[in-house]
């Protein structure tokens, strides 16, 4: 089954403003005071009703950037993982996860970051990924390139499939349905080596060059929708299994690749 594309062109000249990608610095910055105020220290854990940790430190940061954009921008929607959804039907809508990796955060490791995202009548035109205790910052807008710490980042294939470095957060994601796992199983041979525990990190190095793929599922619209503009921004594609673009409706399955040509061979191989 031929995937469908995406318009690339269209997106290109899309352009994302000044005032929102400024709005997005501020928004990283918020978080990022508010995160490493509590990173390494001894955090309680609450349960939530899906049984995933969340600490303080989320629930603080993600309330400082929705007082942030209700200040600039009133009329604006936002999907929050800690605090739910408010006007969820306005033409921009922004998407937050205030600490994406919270096991990795609690347990002092770096591999967590705040991933910011605004959405255009659902389609996501403005993505950062923020690394507070590393300071790092990629930020992909519609109609530029992404950027690291404001220098242009670009992925970069090593080349054919059976070359590629593939990137998943946990193995388990695709234990819950066999379709899944076993296209994930295929994918997995098909490549040259598999690591495990990227979190957010992993969607900035296939932006920076590092690695080729992200395969990933049971991920919520927070997981992903940062990610969208800014592999797209350095050259790469990013879909749903099925070649897809993501937006505020997607499901829960991601495939990131540094080329098109590497993406198309992927999701054969996922599918089927």
């Amino acid at each position: 089954m031929e995937a469908p594309r995406r318009d690339t062109e269209k997106y290109m000249t899309e352009k994302c403003s000044d005032a929102f990608v400024d709005l997005g610095g501020q928004l990283a910055d918020a978080a990022r005071e508010v995160v490493m105020r509590y990173f390494r220290q001894p955090l309680g854990i609450i349960d939530k009703a899906d049984e995933s940790p969340v600490t303080i430190a989320d629930r603080e940061a993600e309330t400082r950037m929705r007082e942030i954009i209700a200040q600039a921008f009133p009329d604006h929607g936002v999907v929050g993982e800690e605090h739910g959804s408010e006007r969820v039907d306005a033409e921009y809508v922004w998407v937050l996860d205030p600490v994406d990796g919270t096991k990795a955060f609690l347990s002092g490791v770096p591999l967590f970051g705040t991933l910011i995202a605004l959405t255009r009548r659902g389609k996501p035109i403005l993505g950062i990924i923020d690394q507070p205790m590393t300071r790092e910052r990629w930020i992909g807008a519609a109609g530029r390139p992404t950027t690291l710490n404001g220098a242009t980042v670009s992925a970069a294939p090593r080349g054919a499939l059976s070359d590629a470095v593939l990137w998943s957060t946990s193995p388990h994601m695709f234990d819950s349905v066999e379709a899944e796992r076993t296209g994930y199983s295929r994918l997995r041979e098909s490549v040259k080596f598999v690591h495990y525990g990227g979190e957010c990190y992993q969607y900035a190095m296939l932006a920076s060059g590092q690695i080729d793929l992200v395969v990933e599922a049971d991920m919520a619209v927070y997981d992903y929708c940062a990610h969208v503009a800014i592999i797209e921004g350095a050259g790469g594609v990013i879909t749903d299994w099925n070649g897809r673009p993501l937006d505020l409706e997607s499901g829960d399955k991601v495939l990131a690749a540094a080329s098109p040509e590497l993406h198309d061979a992927a999701r054969r191989a996922l599918v089927g």
